[in-house]
């Protein structure tokens, strides 16, 4: 404290003696509104009566999670590869299924190992099956080594097939 002028650097909680001086609590009454109720239902009313009147926007059969791609995917779990008894969508193989907006597809896939015994041909057979899809206009596969394939890539359906859960 300076004795001078008898007034405190510092503000200190109170004593545990001296009276406290609690400030005004807040009351629905005190809040200041101009709008009335009735006005504040009907706008919400109004929000909520446009909400459920839109339409939902046209949906492209392409891009991803299109009815094009399911299509697509529906189609590559038809290829079961010939060694283990479990579809290649299911089994990890398939990285990616890429649908344009003129319906062109990329699908993205690996091998279980480089050799492979059908390396030559299961390419070919991904491609005529995602080409054969109605609404398809071309079809191309991009065989990739990276990330190599392992069985966590697997789904739980797949690994339920084979025993692994």
């Amino acid at each position: 404290m300076n004795k001078a002028t008898d007034e405190k650097d510092f503000i200190a909680a109170p004593a545990p003696n001296e009276a406290v001086v609690k400030p005004p609590r807040a009351r629905v009454s005190d809040a200041v509104d101009d709008e009335p109720p009735a006005a504040k239902l009907e706008r919400k009313r109004d929000y909520l009566e446009g909400f459920l009147q839109k339409q939902p926007e046209s949906e492209s059969a392409g891009g991803a999670g299109g009815e094009l791609q399911g299509a697509v995917i529906a189609a590559l779990k038809e290829i079961y590869d010939p060694e283990i008894p479990v579809n290649i969508y299911d089994l990890g193989l398939i990285y990616g299924v890429e649908v344009d907006d003129e319906s062109a597809v990329t699908v993205i896939m690996t091998l279980t190992t480089p050799h492979c015994p059908v390396a030559e041909s299961m390419p070919g057979e991904v491609e005529l099956r995602a080409a054969s899809v109605p609404g398809v206009r071309d079809a191309e596969v991009t065989l990739v080594w990276d990330p190599p394939w392992d069985p966590s890539k697997m789904s739980d359906e797949a690994r339920l097939e084979l025993g692994m859960l």
